[in-house]
């Protein structure tokens, strides 16, 4: 098993559980520094402790050295989920039957680091988990299994995460079923059709700026998609200076015939901030400024006074 995120942990309990012999457990090395407060780097590694697995730490997947101990082992298959880092054609040879990969999407959607963020952004309404035949290209194999999810219209990055991550297994499942009965010379799976690919990288603090030139709808799901990190945020004048504001829980106020100005407050009362966007506004209900807890807006406004024509910023 090649493992190192949270989304891996129920398709290695699976696995554990299941007839076949895993040998051990591969996972990222844990970096030099961290707080203790946050969560463990490898949550799969956690499970390979418990149940006394070895665990490989390689620095580098692909390099020669490594190599050596993954041989030493005679793996059959290499199953990964979650783990980090593409695997060459080079570490897929060393098992004979190649490597199965889980992703979280409905391939060949979504090829890349963050799939659940960008189905949740781009409105989606339905993803799923794929299974793999992998190729050292990025999530370019052969499908062998895929098992739909339908998306909540109020559902966030966290919640669909772990949905996501519980279907994992019955996808796991399903793959390896196939494998057993696999001859080794035709083809296993249904190769994807590239000309339908789209691409989800890795995630910027960046990205968690919000564009209010948007439409409400948009920035709704952005908020949605991108939790825990890097979270949707936007900028609160106030005299001179301006104040991040994390915003946390939004709704869409739609059928608004009043022209608005995108990012300008067009409605506040003592419970109620709303807030126009390139179509529809925005109202915000749940927010964070730095140094501080979540609130909820009417806590905000009593603390801070915002008025009607207040505009948020970019910096």
């Amino acid at each position: 098993m090649m493992g190192t995120g949270p989304f891996a942990v129920p398709a290695f309990q699976w696995l554990l559980g299941s007839t076949h012999d895993v040998l051990a457990l591969v996972t990222r090395p844990a970096p030099p520094t961290r707080r203790r407060s946050q969560p463990p780097v490898s949550p799969v590694r956690e499970v390979a402790v418990q149940q006394g697995l070895p665990v490989l730490m390689p620095p580098d997947v692909n390099a020669t050295e490594f190599h050596a101990n993954l041989q030493a082992l005679s793996p059959d298959l290499l199953v990964v989920c979650d783990y980090g880092q593409i695997l060459s054609r080079e570490s897929l040879g060393i098992a004979p039957l190649g490597g199965i990969n889980l992703h979280g999407s409905l391939l060949p959607q979504y090829r890349g680091a963050a799939p659940v963020n960008y189905a949740i952004w781009n409105g989606d309404r339905e993803t799923g988990v794929t299974a793999i035949h992998m190729t050292p290209r990025l999530d370019a194999g052969p499908v062998v299994a895929v098992c739909p999810v339908t998306i909540g219209d109020a559902e966030d990055a966290v919640s669909l995460e772990a949905r996501l991550a519980d279907r994992g297994a019955a996808c796991l499942e399903d793959a390896l079923r196939q494998l057993e009965h696999w001859d080794g010379i035709g083809p296993l799976g249904v190769q994807q059709d590239n000309a339908l690919a789209s691409r989800a990288p890795r995630l910027k603090k960046t990205d968690g700026l919000v564009d209010w030139q948007q439409p409400a709808e948009r920035i709704y799901n952005q908020v949605r998609a991108l939790k825990p990190w890097p979270g949707s945020f936007t900028f609160l004048p106030q005299g001179e200076q301006t104040s991040r504001l994390i915003l946390h829980q939004v709704a869409v106020e739609q059928g608004s015939d009043m022209p608005v100005d995108p990012g300008v407050v067009v409605h506040v009362d003592r419970h109620q901030l709303w807030v126009g966007t390139g179509r529809d506004l925005l109202s915000l209900q749940r927010v964070q400024l730095p140094g501080k807890r979540a609130m909820e807006v009417s806590e905000l406004l009593q603390g801070h006074t915002i008025t009607t024509g207040v505009r948020f910023v970019n910096d």
